[in-house]
């Protein structure tokens, strides 16, 4: 088994943002940046049929200061997706991940995402396939089992087989899926997390970069994890509702570097981002409908949210409409102090 080549990118892995579909687009990884300059991103799922198949090229657009940054590729054809990897590589993206988790109908009926913890065999066909295609890490994001699968069983196999053909660095989400009778959201929710089955992985796999997801809520319990033993922590819907709660200290409490960023000075950076977005023909709400919840549960997080929701879609709404925002998030600030 291959251990995680290059040292440095695998120490960024300590605390990653998990791919999620409609959240983790270039404008929320660029927020994030801003937010740490540490932390692992991950694109929105990309499948190589669009890429390879339909050319769509457009989906691996990103701006250069969101490195260190990964594209999650979905798909089951080793050619297709060697071919789909050297496509992100030359975009210039820093790791390519394949998806063996996405539960939902659409991926399911792709015969890609969580379907394939029943065929390791294959997926390990995938990840040699990319492997000799690009001179980037191979990852893959994967579940502990899904449907009648005991995951004590078919876990083990899974990291061995993959792992043998020169995946390094696995990132589990301690659920099982259940590609029948939960929607996506339900998976994410409902079957019960196994966190212990995951450390316990650890032990029997040393060698592997092993990295949890699932249920992780705050920098505290990802510091658990990194203590008891586990190479990373991947934060997923934690990181996008409450994003100053999980990045504003990971830089200082998980790589031990620097002081804390702060949201209020983030928007000020943000400005020539969002202008720019603006001067190409973009939206608003394109941007800000990520930073809602910048100051989640501070003074003023209320109209923050209220002021963006209400006018980001309007024409012609500009940062002037993110100015007032930030005013009254500072008026009531300045409220709570008085």
């Amino acid at each position: 088994m291959k251990k995680c080549s290059k040292t440095k990118f695998c120490d960024v892995a300590r605390l990653s943002v998990a791919p999620m579909m409609d959240w983790t687009d270039r404008h929320c990884r660029y927020l994030h940046r801003l937010l740490s300059r540490n932390a692992l991103l991950y694109t929105e799922m990309v499948t190589s049929p669009a890429l390879v198949r339909g050319g769509a090229l457009h989906l691996l657009d990103h701006h250069p200061a969101e490195h260190p940054v990964a594209l999650q590729l979905g798909g089951s054809d080793p050619e297709e997706l060697a071919q789909a990897a050297r496509l992100g590589v030359a975009a210039g993206y820093d790791e390519i991940n394949l998806n063996v988790g996405c539960p939902s109908d659409r991926v399911q009926s792709g015969t890609f995402g969580a379907v394939l913890m029943r065929q390791p065999a294959l997926v390990a066909e995938c990840v040699a396939a990319m492997r000799a295609a690009v001179d980037v890490e191979v990852t893959v994001k994967c579940r502990i089992g899904v449907d009648e699968q005991n995951p004590e069983e078919v876990l083990p196999e899974f990291l061995s087989r993959v792992g043998a053909a020169g995946c390094g660095r696995f990132i589990i989400h301690a659920r099982k899926a259940w590609l029948q009778g939960l929607s996506p959201k339900e998976n994410r929710e409902i079957p019960p997390l196994d966190h212990d089955l995951v450390l316990r992985m650890k032990g029997m796999f040393g060698g592997l970069h092993l990295s949890i997801n699932g249920g992780i809520t705050d920098l505290e319990q990802a510091r658990h994890f990194l203590d008891a033993g586990l190479d990373g922590v991947m934060v997923g819907r934690a990181a996008y509702h409450q994003p100053a709660d999980i990045l504003c200290q990971a830089d200082r409490l998980i790589w031990g570097q620097g002081a804390d960023s702060d949201p209020v000075d983030v928007v000020g950076r943000m400005q020539d981002y969002i202008t720019e977005h603006l001067a190409q023909g973009g939206r608003l709400h394109q941007v800000t409908r990520h930073m809602l919840g910048l100051f989640a549960g501070t003074p003023g997080a209320r109209q923050w949210r209220r002021i963006l929701s209400e006018g980001a879609s309007r024409e012609g709404a500009d940062f002037g409409l993110v100015r007032h925002a930030l005013d009254a998030v500072l008026e009531a600030r300045a409220q709570v102090v008085a």
